[in-house]
């Protein structure tokens, strides 16, 4: 498995200290693993803008890669 999914997944369990009854324990939260992967994406379609003097060119693609990331977030419903 990849290091950063392995981080991701690590950080996706919460930790639950229990009583003397019951003792600790530790639950995987999918829907935060999969929150986290979707923030990871979003990340590195949000790394791809240029950031370079404006121009047409880049103006335009920097637009669609911060369209695309909001599409992203969007459609997960993921804040910033």
């Amino acid at each position: 498995m990849n290091e950063r999914i392995k981080l991701l997944a690590d950080q996706a369990r919460k930790h639950y200290p229990g009583t003397e009854l019951s003792g600790e324990y530790w639950v995987f939260d999918e829907q935060l693993f999969a929150k986290l992967i979707i923030k990871e994406c979003v990340d590195i379609v949000s790394g791809t803008a240029v950031d370079t003097p404006p121009n047409d060119l880049f103006y335009g693609y920097n637009l669609g890669v911060n369209k695309a990331a909001e599409n992203i977030k969007e459609r997960f419903e993921i804040e910033k």
